[in-house]
């Protein structure tokens, strides 16, 4: 880690999401890592995904558009720095907001039951302020989202 991630590590504010999911850490990994899927429930509330390219591995894109309920059409490109199957995903979020996301999957018992925590660290305080209370709600409605494929995947 150079010098400015260090100081940005330290420095730059963040936003933490969590959730307890009722399936495996397999099956939730691929909920994220499975673009036919991952195109189903990313993004909030409302908003339906195109992606352009999802290629899934340290320095590859994730090039997406997502639009919005009101008609805006959001581009957005990720770029991913790590992936630890079943365990981490960490990339770069470079369009705006830019951030850096870390997405770990950790069991909670010998149950199916997958803890799944999500940070976000912002590399501006001024965009996390304007930014943080929005994107506590978006997350929650993205995991209502992703609870809802898996509530389509258990009735088949």
């Amino acid at each position: 880690m150079n010098t400015t991630q260090e100081a940005l590590a330290e420095t730059a504010p963040e936003i933490v999401s969590t959730r307890v999911f009722n399936v495996s850490r397999e099956l939730l990994f691929r909920a994220y890592t499975d673009p036919e899927i991952l195109q189903k429930w990313w993004g909030p509330k409302g908003f339906t995904n195109t992606f352009h390219e999802f290629n899934l591995q340290a320095e590859g894109e994730w090039n997406f558009t997502m639009h919005g309920p009101d008609g805006v059409d959001y581009k957005n490109k990720i770029v991913f720095i790590e992936i630890v199957p079943h365990e981490k995903i960490i990339f770069h979020h470079v369009s705006g907001p830019k951030y850096r996301g870390c997405i770990t999957f950790t069991n909670t018992s010998e149950t199916a039951h997958t803890h799944l925590t999500y940070s976000m660290t912002l590399q501006l305080p001024k965009v996390y302020s304007k930014l943080k209370d929005l994107i506590i709600v978006a997350n929650e409605e993205n995991f209502d989202r992703l609870e809802e494929v898996f509530r389509k995947i258990k009735k088949k």
